[in-house]
C-alpha cells in the first residue's frame, strides 16, 4: 500500500497538477495592486491606492432598502431562470431604451456574475479555437484572458495619445485576416478613459457590416462621461449591425455596486439563448437578492448617478492639472470613466531614490515602496510606458498621493 502511494506521488509530481489552460492566465493586475495597498495599510503604512477600479461612494440607499426587503420574501430564497430573474431583464430592456435610444426585448438579456462574467460568457459562445479577436490597446485587463480560454487569439492594435487613445478603421483594415471573427470596442475606455466621437462609432459600425465581424462593445461606464463628450450605443448608432453585437455592461460602476455582482449581456437572441445555457452549467442564476437590487438600480432615479459624476469631474480636473505640472509626464485630460493614465516615459531610464527605472512596473514599485502610493502601472494594459491612477478616491488623498508623487519625481 505504501509502495502505491510512493508510486501515485512520483507519478504525480511528473504530471502538472495545474492545467495548461489555467496555469496561463495571468492574475488581474489591477485587483493584485488593491490587494497589496490594502494590506500595506493595514500593517500601518500611510497608503494611498490609485489602483481602485470601484467607486469610493456607498451604494444609494434605495437599492440597498430594496435588496434588505428581498432578503425576506421566500421566493427569492429559492433557485430562479439561469438567464435571470425576469423582471430584471425587463427592467434592463426599459433602462437600454431609455438611456442608450436602443429598443430590446427581455430575451435578448441574459444577467451574469458580475461584468467578468459576461466578458466570458460572449467569448465562450462566440469563438472558436483559432478565430482571432481584434482588441485595441490599452486594455482592459481581463479581455486578453478568456480569449485564450475560448481557445482564440488576441491581435492587439497600438494606439496612443497622439491618436486620443482611439482605433482607426485603417488599422481595423490592417489586421483583419479571414480568421478575424470579432472586434472589441470600449468607450468610455478603461484605462484611458477615451471616449469615441459618433462619426468614428459610425465608421466602425459600417466596417464591421461590410466584413462580417462581431462587435463586442463595453457600455460599463457609459454614464461616466464628463465636458461635451457624450456616450453613444453603437448598434444605436448603426442599426444594422446589431444582429452582430453583443452589449456588455452591469450596474458595478454607474451605481457603486462593485460587490453586489450583477452584470448583462445584451444580445441577438440566439446568442443569448447559448449563453443562458451555458451558464445553467457554470453558475445558475446569479444571487437573486442582488438582482431585486439591480432592478431597484436600473430602474430608479439617476440622481446619486449625477451626484457621483459630478464628483468624478471634480477630481478628473484636479488630477489632470496636478500631473501636468510633473517634469516628464504627459498626459491626455480623461473624457469618461474615473481613470487617468499618464505617459511615464519621460521618467524611463533616471535614477530614483538610488534605483534605475526600466519600467512603468518598476516606477510602480517604487512609489510604492518610497512614497506608499499604489497605481498600476501600463504593463498590465498592453501599454508599457503609461500607468492607470484611479481618481474614485477622495479629493484629499487624490492631492496627497500626487503631491508625493511629484515630490519623488522632482527630487
Amino acid at each position: 500500500m505504501i509502495e502505491a502511494s510512493k508510486h501515485w506521488e512520483e507519478s504525480m509530481s511528473k504530471k502538472s497538477r495545474i492545467s495548461k489552460r489555467v496555469g496561463a492566465i495571468a492574475p488581474s493586475a489591477t485587483l493584485a495592486v488593491t490587494s497589496k495597498a490594502k494590506e500595506l495599510k493595514a500593517a500601518g503604512a500611510p497608503v494611498i491606492g490609485f489602483g481602485a477600479g470601484e467607486p469610493d461612494f456607498p451604494t444609494p440607499s434605495y437599492i440597498v432598502e430594496a435588496a434588505i426587503k428581498a432578503c425576506s420574501e421566500p421566493s427569492n430564497h429559492r433557485y430562479s431562470p439561469a438567464g435571470g430573474l425576469p423582471d430584471l431583464k425587463e427592467a434592463i430592456a426599459d433602462k437600454t431604451l431609455r438611456d442608450s435610444g436602443l429598443q430590446i426585448s427581455p430575451d435578448q438579456v441574459v444577467i451574469t456574475n458580475g461584468g467578468k462574467h459576461a466578458v466570458y460568457n460572449c467569448m465562450q459562445v462566440l469563438l472558436d479555437a483559432g478565430d482571432e479577436v481584434l482588441l485595441p490597446s490599452p486594455y482592459w485587463t481581463t479581455y486578453p484572458e478568456p480569449i485564450a480560454l475560448a481557445g482564440a487569439t488576441t491581435t492587439v492594435l497600438p494606439t496612443s495619445e497622439e491618436n486620443g487613445f482611439r482605433v482607426s478603421v485603417d488599422q481595423l483594415n490592417a489586421s483583419l485576416t479571414e480568421r478575424t471573427k470579432a472586434l472589441v470596442f470600449v468607450s468610455p475606455s478603461n484605462p484611458t478613459g477615451a471616449v469615441y466621437p459618433r462619426e468614428e462609432i459610425e465608421a466602425i459600425g459600417e466596417w464591421a457590416v461590410e466584413n462580417n465581424i462581431w462587435i463586442i462593445t463595453d457600455e460599463i461606464y457609459e454614464h461616466l462621461v464628463y465636458g461635451d463628450n457624450t456616450h453613444h450605443s453603437l448598434p444605436q448608432v448603426v442599426p444594422q449591425c446589431a444582429e452582430q453585437t453583443v452589449i456588455l455592461n452591469g450596474v458595478a460602476k454607474t451605481y457603486a455596486m462593485t460587490g453586489w455582482r450583477v452584470g448583462w449581456i445584451i444580445a441577438p437572441k440566439d446568442v443569448a439563448k447559448a449563453s443562458a445555457t451555458l451558464q445553467s452549467h457554470q453558475t445558475s442564476n446569479v444571487s437573486n437578492v442582488s438582482q431585486r437590487a439591480a432592478i431597484a438600480a436600473v430602474s430608479g432615479p439617476l440622481d446619486p448617478v449625477e451626484e457621483m459624476r459630478e464628483a468624478f469631474d471634480r477630481r478628473r480636473q484636479l488630477m489632470f492639472s496636478m500631473l501636468d505640472q510633473i517634469d516628464g509626464v504627459s498626459l491626455m485630460e480623461p473624457q469618461g470613466a474615473f481613470y487617468a493614465f499618464p505617459n511615464f516615459e519621460g521618467i524611463i531610464g533616471s535614477e530614483i531614490a538610488g534605483k534605475t527605472v526600466r519600467s512603468t512596473a518598476d516606477l510602480a514599485q517604487i512609489f510604492l515602496e518610497e512614497i506608499h502610493v499604489a497605481l498600476v502601472p501600463g504593463e498590465a494594459f498592453g501599454a508599457p510606458g503609461y500607468a492607470r491612477l484611479s481618481f474614485a478616491l477622495s479629493d484629499e488623498d487624490l492631492i496627497e498621493g500626487i503631491e508625493r508623487i511629484g515630490s519623488l519625481l522632482s527630487g
